[in-house]
Order: C-alpha cells, then sequence, then structure tokens
C-alpha cells in the first residue's frame, strides 16, 4: 500500500530543488547624476586614457612603457627591469595590498566602485547601451517586445560596437607586451602571429562578455573581494548607508503633506535607490556584500531629496558608530585617525620610501660569475693549471659601456682571451642588453693548493661619470 505522504515529499523536493535554480533577474541600472557620479566619471576617464594612452608614448626613442617577454626586458620610462629585478615586482604588490587593506578600512569599497576595470567597463558598455537603445524604460520594453528587424538592429548596432571596443582593448593590452607601432603594422597587414592573435581576441571576448553580459554577477560571485571584504571593515569604516531612523516608516505622499503628521519617515519609498543600483540590490536593507560602494543611490536619492524639500542625506557616507551615536561629520572625521589606519599607513609609507630609496640607487650592471662544470679544472701546461668561467654582464641602463674586467685572490693569475688594456681586459655592451664572456683563469701550481681557492672577479665601468665597480667572488678548483 503506497503512502500518502509520499506525493507531498516529492512536492516539496521540488520546490526546493526550483529555489535552488533561481533565474537571473536583467538589471536596467537608471542614470543618475550627482558629484559621486561626476567622480565615477572622472575615474573612468583617468584610467582609460592611461590605458590607453601610455603604448603610444616614446622614450629614448622606444615605447616608454613596454614589457618585452621575448626578451626578458621590461621598460618603464627611463627604467629598465630584467627577471633578476622580481624583488620590485614583489613590492610593488605589498604596497598595492596595504593600499587595499587602507582605503578599505578607511571608506569601505572605494576601489570597487570607482577605479576597478569590472566597474569601469561595465560604466561604458552601459554608456554605450543607453546611447543606443535609450534610457531604462525603453531599454526594458526593447527586450519584452517580439523581435522585429527593428529590434534585431538595435541589438546588432550594440553589440557591434561592444565587440569594436572589447578588440581595441584587447589590440592595447597586447601593445604592452609586443611593440603597438610593430602591432599596428601587423593588423593592418594582416599579419598577426598566433600568440597575438590569441590574446587580442582572449582579452576582447573577456572585456565583451564581463561588462557586458555578466556585469553584476562577476562582482556578486566571481570575485574574491566582496567575500573577505568584511574583515577589513569596522564600526569606523565609511560606507554607503541609510539613515533608518530618519527615513522609516516609508511611504508615499504627495509634495505638499506633512508626512510628519501622517507619521511617515523622510523616505519616500520611490525606489530610485535601487533603480539605480547597478547590483540591484536595496541598499534599505542594510549593508550587503553585492554592494561595490559606487553611491549612485546617495546620488539619486538627493536628486529626489532636492524634488520633494527635505535634506539631503538621507543615503549617505557613515560609519556604524556615527548612525548609532549621532556623531558629527568632524568626529567622523577624526575617528578615521585610529590606531589601525594610523598602522597601515605607516607600514605602507616605511615601504614606498625603501622602495623609492633603493629604486634611486639601484647599480645599473649586474654581473653573474658561472664556473664551467663540465671540466673543474685543467692544465694549461706544465706549470699553469686552468679553470674556465662564464661571466654574464648585464648593462641596465640605456646608454652603451666599457667594462674592465679583473681578477685577484692568486698571486700572478692570468685572464686569457679577452682584449687587454692597461693590464686589465676590455669588453664592450650596448644600452640595455647582455653579454655572455667565456673567461679563462691560468694560475700558477706553486701559488694553489689542491682543492678550492677563493677568487674575486672585478667589473668596473671606464667612460663619463663615476666608475660604477662590482665585485662577485668565485672559486679557483684545483683537481
Amino acid at each position: 500500500m503506497k503512502s500518502p505522504l509520499k506525493p507531498q515529499l516529492v512536492a516539496q523536493t521540488e520546490l526546493v530543488e526550483q529555489g535552488l535554480y533561481e533565474i537571473r533577474q536583467k538589471i536596467y541600472p537608471r542614470a543618475v547624476t550627482g558629484k559621486f557620479m561626476a567622480l565615477r566619471w572622472f575615474c573612468v576617464w583617468a584610467t582609460q586614457l592611461v590605458f590607453y594612452g601610455m603604448p603610444w608614448l616614446s622614450w629614448n626613442g622606444r615605447q616608454a612603457v613596454l614589457f618585452d617577454l621575448v626578451h626578458r626586458k621590461f621598460y618603464i620610462f627611463g627604467l629598465v627591469f630584467w627577471p633578476q629585478d622580481i624583488v620590485y615586482l614583489t613590492v610593488l604588490l605589498i604596497i598595492s595590498a596595504y593600499s587595499l587593506f587602507l582605503f578599505t578600512a578607511v571608506a569601505g569599497r572605494l576601489w570597487c566602485g570607482f577605479a576597478c576595470p569590472q566597474t569601469v567597463y561595465t560604466e561604458i558598455f552601459l554608456w554605450i547601451e543607453r546611447m543606443i537603445e535609450g534610457e531604462r524604460p525603453k531599454r526594458m520594453k526593447l527586450d519584452q517586445s517580439p523581435l522585429t528587424a527593428r529590434k534585431v538592429g538595435i541589438k546588432a548596432a550594440k553589440h557591434a560596437a561592444w565587440i569594436a571596443l572589447g578588440l581595441w582593448t584587447g589590440f592595447t593590452f597586447v601593445g604592452y607586451f609586443t611593440p603597438i607601432h610593430t602591432l599596428a603594422g601587423e593588423v593592418a597587414g594582416l599579419g598577426l602571429g598566433p600568440w597575438e592573435t590569441f590574446w587580442i581576441l582572449f582579452y576582447g571576448f573577456a572585456t565583451y562578455g564581463n561588462a557586458g553580459w555578466m556585469r553584476e554577477q562577476v562582482c556578486k560571485h566571481m570575485c574574491p573581494y566582496a567575500r573577505f571584504q568584511s574583515v577589513m571593515f569596522d564600526q569606523d569604516t565609511l560606507i554607503i548607508t541609510y539613515d533608518g531612523e530618519r527615513g522609516e516608516p516609508r511611504g508615499a505622499r504627495s509634495k505638499t503633506a506633512d508626512h510628519k503628521a501622517k507619521g511617515l519617515g523622510d523616505c519616500v519609498d520611490c525606489g530610485i535607490c535601487v533603480q539605480v543600483c547597478p547590483t540591484g540590490i536595496d541598499i534599505r536593507k542594510g549593508l550587503q556584500y553585492e554592494c561595490i560602494g559606487c553611491a549612485a543611490c546617495i546620488d539619486g536619492c538627493n536628486q529626489v531629496m532636492d524634488k520633494v524639500g527635505y535634506p539631503r542625506g538621507l543615503i549617505r557616507y557613515a560609519t556604524d558608530n556615527a548612525l548609532k551615536n549621532h556623531l558629527s561629520p568632524a568626529d567622523v572625521v577624526r575617528r578615521v585617525f585610529r590606531p589601525r589606519v594610523l598602522i597601515y599607513t605607516g607600514i605602507l609609507w616605511v615601504i614606498i620610501i625603501a622602495a623609492g630609496i633603493t629604486l634611486y640607487h639601484r647599480v645599473p650592471v649586474k654581473v653573474d660569475v658561472i664556473r664551467d662544470r663540465i671540466s673543474l679544472s685543467r692544465d694549461a701546461d706544465e706549470r699553469e693549471i686552468e679553470n674556465v668561467y662564464r661571466l654574464q654582464i648585464m648593462n641596465t641602463s640605456e646608454v652603451g659601456r666599457r667594462f674592465l674586467i679583473a681578477v685577484s685572490g692568486i698571486e700572478g693569475m692570468k685572464i686569457k682571451g679577452l682584449e687587454n688594456e692597461h693590464g686589465r681586459h676590455a669588453v664592450e655592451i650596448g644600452p640595455a642588453s647582455s653579454r655572455m664572456i667565456p673567461v679563462r683563469i691560468e694560475a700558477d701550481r706553486d701559488q694553489v693548493h689542491k682543492g678550492v681557492n677563493a677568487i674575486v672577479f672585478t667589473v668596473q665601468t671606464v667612460g663619463e661619470g663615476d666608475p660604477i665597480v662590482i665585485r662577485e667572488k668565485a672559486s679557483f678548483v684545483v683537481q
């Protein structure tokens, strides 16, 4: 006999499954104006002028910023970095991390709301969408309308503009790794290599997909920062807040009505704060991880408050302590300089100053001494023993240099196979170049002992300016 409860259990299970696989509701952000939106567009212009314009700048007859992976050289204006300079990349990452901690502790997700590439490109793609499809009501109506030639034409124009911008972004990205003038010539002549083609298409597709299609889904489900941001917040972190004490109970009313007499707060329940939000959240429900801190809801709410004649700031930047304890703006600012922020700031400035000093005093010459591993030592003649080395000399400056090579540590030892100049041996190395120099060292048997003998190679620059002297220790082996 079948149990009468079984159909009910099946129905409940089906309901749970439907809830777990909720279909994404497309968000149609409404355009808004205000000081925070102006700041966002300033960040859009600033970041994109740097990104798209930097590869076209020249410096000393070459591209100003170029990460030449083929030749393993990174050019950043007057500096040339080599793989051996990876410590500077490490320092840069540390500075970026501490900056993120500091800005988040002070004012929440400033990076996400104003400078993150996902935010910046989503704003640009939304602007293109508004220019072609119209404002929020028109876009919603167009998506709900049946498929017609007009709809296909509008959608095709929008996606063509998106794809063009995505491909230009991919081209610019690759232009940081392949000289952009060379890359432009290859594109014009249809002579792109396979790797350049792949990365232009890949980066262009990623831009098109993330900013055009996925948008807030990247921030909500793919970006890890949204998940761990709360550990960097405290009660004095500036966040976008809704003043529930002032706004509740919310409700619609006429502009001339006395809402206080009706027992209503300042919130007119217009929903503008939700309509302008790029992630579609309701800030009136409190701080949510989906909030990227763009402050669009502040601008939207302030516009409504101006229309109904209420004070601005129903939605504003504030802190939990400011709302709970009714702190003044001056008190909020004073609480910014709390121990946590001061520690982050101190550590950050120590790292920046130390990195700057190190970079300023960076020696533009590097020397590596590599012993020949095939033969530790060999007899040059009846009295001389020979060791073979390879000296890799890197001239990291953009000026050609002449180097003198000498060796010391064993009396009477000689360098063989190099040009002699005043008892020392000279080599020429071009700007931003390296050279592997084979060196044979001969020493008298009577001056060495069996086993390892310590020697020192000295490499010195000659020419204009103060000489640079590099000393590298090595071993002279006698078997």
